[in-house]
Formats: C-alpha cells, sequence, structure tokens
C-alpha cells in the first residue's frame, strides 16, 4: 500500500510539474507579434519582456539596455529581453497610486553615470512625492542622493504627477499632482502640490526660475494649477513643453506648458465633478476664469493620459512631429497631429490591444517602446512593418 501511495504521489507529482511546465512555456511562448495598418503607417507590435509587476516608466541606457520601474518598489535592467532587479533602491511606500514611478537618464549619461528616480516617500501614514539619483554598480544602485522631496506630506497615495523631462539647458522638469483629497492646493503657491517645477540637476533652484524672487511661491514652481499631469515631453528644437494630464469625469488635456502659467485646476476645468457632475465655472465659452490658460486640446472620451512622445524617429517619418499619449482607462495610443500649436488630427492606435497603457517612449534605435500597467505588464516595441 505504501509502495502504491509513493507512485501516486510521484505521478501526481510530475502531473503538475508537467502541468505548470506546459503552462510557463505557453506564457512564454504564445505571444505573436501583432501585426496593425495605421492610417499612414503599417506597424508590428513585438514582445521585448513580459511577468513585470505593474511597471510605471522606461529609460534608455543604450539601444539594448533599459530601465523599467514596477510600482511595488524595484527598479530593473532589460538586456536582450533578460530582466534583473537592481538592489539598493530607496524605500518607497507601494499604497494606491503611490510606490516606485519614474525613472529618468540624465541627458550626460555617459560623462557622469546619473539615474533619477521619482517615488512615495513615507511619513508615517503620509507621503510625498521624492527625487532621488544614483548611479549603476553591476546591479547595485549606488552613490544615491535624495535630492528633492516634496514640501508637504499628505495621504491619500493619488496624483503623484511624478513625470521627469529635461529642456536643451539642461534643466529637469518634474510634475505633482495635486494629491487628490483637496484639489486647492493646486492654487496655492506656497505648495508643490498641482505644479511643475524647473530644478537644476542636483536638485537645487535654478537662479533664473520663474517666481525666485517672489517670497510667497516655492521656489522650484514653473507653473502651476495641474490636475495630474503624467505625460510631459520637451521638443529639444525648441523647448517647447507638451504635457498630457487627467481631468476628472472628462475633461483630459494636452497642454503647451509655459513658465508662470495658471493652468486652471480645480477652479476650471471641461470635466465634470465626479459627486455632482457640476462644471467648473459659470461661463460657455471657455472653460477658463480670467488669468488661466485653456487646453490646447481637450481628449475625448476619457482617456486617463500616462506616457507621451514626440516622434523624431526616420523609421516613423509618416509620424514626424505626432506626438503619441498614452492612455490607462482608453487602453489605447492617441496619436496627435500637432500644426502651429493646434491638433489636426487624431487617430486612435492598439485599441484593447496590449490594455492599459502606462508609458510611451521613442528609443536610441528610433523604435517606439510601451509598457503596460498590469499584472503581470510588460514592455513591448513598435517597429514599421514592412512586409
Amino acid at each position: 500500500m505504501n509502495k502504491l501511495k509513493t507512485f501516486l504521489f510521484t505521478v501526481l507529482a510530475s502531473a503538475i510539474a508537467f502541468s505548470c511546465a506546459e503552462v510557463e512555456v505557453a506564457e512564454d511562448d504564445g505571444w505573436e507579434d501583432l501585426e496593425i495598418r495605421t492610417e499612414y503607417k503599417a506597424i508590428k507590435v513585438e514582445k521585448v519582456a513580459t511577468g513585470l509587476e505593474r511597471p510605471w516608466s522606461l529609460a534608455f541606457l543604450s539601444e539594448d539596455r533599459m530601465l523599467v520601474t514596477e510600482r511595488p518598489g524595484r527598479l530593473n535592467l532589460i538586456e536582450n529581453g533578460e530582466v534583473t532587479e537592481i538592489e539598493g533602491t530607496p524605500e518607497v511606500m507601494a499604497r494606491n497610486q503611490g510606490g516606485m514611478l519614474e525613472v529618468s537618464v540624465h541627458p550626460n549619461y555617459e560623462e557622469n553615470g546619473w539615474i533619477y528616480l521619482t517615488y512615495s516617500k513615507a511619513n508615517g501614514d503620509d507621503t510625498a512625492l521624492t527625487v532621488a539619483r544614483g548611479r549603476l554598480d553591476g546591479n547595485s544602485f549606488v552613490d544615491i542622493e535624495e535630492i528633492f522631496v516634496q514640501n508637504q506630506y499628505s495621504s491619500p497615495g493619488r496624483h503623484y504627477g511624478s513625470k521627469i523631462a529635461w529642456d536643451n539647458e539642461g534643466y529637469m522638469y518634474v510634475s505633482i499632482g495635486d494629491r487628490g483629497t483637496n484639489p486647492p492646493r493646486a492654487q496655492d503657491n506656497s505648495d508643490h502640490a498641482g505644479t511643475l517645477l524647473r530644478l537644476n540637476d542636483d536638485g537645487t533652484v535654478p537662479d533664473d526660475n520663474p517666481f525666485v524672487n517672489d517670497d510667497n511661491v516655492a521656489n522650484e514652481i514653473f507653473s502651476y494649477g495641474h490636475r495630474n499631469i503624467q505625460g510631459l515631453i520637451i521638443n529639444q528644437e525648441n523647448n517647447e513643453i507638451w504635457a498630457t494630464e487627467h481631468g476628472p469625469r472628462g475633461g483630459d488635456e494636452l497642454n503647451i506648458v509655459e513658465a508662470t502659467k495658471n493652468y486652471g485646476w480645480p477652479d476650471a476645468s471641461y470635466g465634470r465633478a465626479y459627486g455632482n457632475e457640476r462644471e467648473f465655472h459659470d461661463g460657455t465659452e471657455a472653460r477658463s476664469l480670467e488669468g488661466m490658460e485653456d487646453p490646447v486640446y481637450e481628449i475625448l472620451p476619457t482617456h486617463a493620459p500616462s506616457g507621451l512622445a514626440l516622434v523624431t524617429s526616420e523609421h516613423f517619418s509618416e509620424w514626424e512631429g505626432n506626438l503619441l499619449a498614452g492612455g490607462l482607462r482608453s487602453e489605447r495610443i492617441r496619436r496627435l497631429v500637432i500644426e502651429d500649436r493646434t491638433v489636426v488630427h487624431d487617430e486612435e492606435l492598439l485599441t484593447f490591444e496590449l490594455g492599459r497603457i502606462r508609458d510611451v517612449r521613442q528609443g536610441p534605435d528610433g523604435m517606439i517602446y510601451v509598457v503596460t500597467d498590469e499584472d503581470p505588464g510588460g514592455v513591448y516595441r513598435i517597429v514599421p512593418n514592412e512586409d
């Protein structure tokens, strides 16, 4: 009897192991490249890496080496499809929308090696958006410096903004959302919430920041009245800053962000209040009150903006100068054609093909990379389909 039990247990264990192996192989090998004909370009979507837990942001070290964050608190190196966790990164509070968020590489990375991370730092039950930088030493994050902490901790874990972009003079721009529970913070210029910041690469304040001589405004602030910028790109040819940000119920926006400007939140928005669907202003001709900026474009229906990329690659000459705006709730990318700071055409790409789009980047190889906000999530590459 004991021999029979042992035999049956062995057979059962082998069957389970075989079954698990089958599932693992199917999950790994089951991907088939997507071939899609868009309005002006035939494209193919390839898998780069999968099995990630809520990946958030992507940055490139070279054509074949990239960094990707996972919101629960990890930074990973991806090389030839292999994912390696980097040790020694800062501790984060991974709650709600908080955790390990943006990763960005210094424009002069080849010379100085600096890599930047944004994350939610805890103080008791409250958090603040924080920026740290460090360098890679093998698979370790070293020389860590905490260079910026939002000037007010708060709960809950929402609306961190957290995107980083670099202008062509080497200044770093960091978005911070209104943090969710008290939207009027975005109109309080002593508070970093609901703003776009302009910083030196070491986190200090540039001498020529627009509010640096105003005692009533935090020196780091470049613009304010933002609900939650989660798409941010700077055109290196002209230093134009383009941003996509979340509206409330509707009202997702594409903005050109300029120094000292007030972008309205929460006093003005095309969206409606969640609780009663009321308008945010009394007028009907524009969403803004006096002294507040209208968006360049309202993205409808609800998009829930995420990563934003500017296409400059010769591999996508048909899309040159277009913006690719990722969407979370909409599960698609919006290709926005810009002429004279105006959106003249809007095409939807990858609708419901990959899931929630968290980040969109143009890589150093000229291809377009997409990160999905799923568990498991992944990194995908869009390439031209010449077949």
